[in-house]
């Protein structure tokens, strides 16, 4: 495969995921987790219960789609702000698995067991990284949609 046909698919497979990311975050992290919460029916801990599973399964599915963007974006000779961009949007993934959704899961364990908790900031930190990787996730998609457009127009100017 040609270097410019490879880095047209990197930059392809870059903004797939990046969108597919996006897409998945915007729709548990700020439409579902939300929305669950204004149905009158679901009790609290009940509500609490599912969000903890549904985050725990998200993060799996973020950690692969980190995995395939690191990739995807070495491989695309991306300039070093997009590489800058992803290299912080898999840093917080990991930040969230491995410090704030434990922190929170043992927060919503008191909960659920009725023991008062002291107000805290890492549901605010969480959401603010869920925020920020959104947005990271949408510029690197962009200057890969940018770079495959301009390298489309390249090539069909030279043919």
């Amino acid at each position: 495969m040609g270097n410019t046909l490879r880095s047209s698919f990197a930059d392809a497979v870059t903004a797939f995921v990046s969108l597919f990311w996006a897409g998945a975050l915007a729709g548990v992290s700020f439409l579902a987790t939300p929305v669950k919460f204004q149905a009158t029916s679901l009790d609290l801990p009940v509500a609490l219960e599912v969000g903890k599973v549904t985050f725990a399964a998200f993060t799996r599915c973020e950690l692969g789609l980190a995995a395939l963007l690191a990739i995807s974006v070495l491989l695309s000779q991306a300039p070093k702000p997009v590489k800058a961009c992803a290299v912080v949007a898999v840093g917080l993934v990991a930040m969230q698995a491995l410090w704030l959704l434990p922190v929170l899961d043992g927060r919503i364990d008191a909960l659920i067991a009725g023991r008062p908790l002291a107000p805290s900031p890492h549901h605010m930190l969480y959401a603010i990284a869920e925020g920020v990787k959104l947005l990271l996730l949408c510029a690197v998609a962009l200057v890969s949609l940018a770079r495959l457009g301009l390298r489309s127009r390249a090539a069909a100017v030279s043919a």
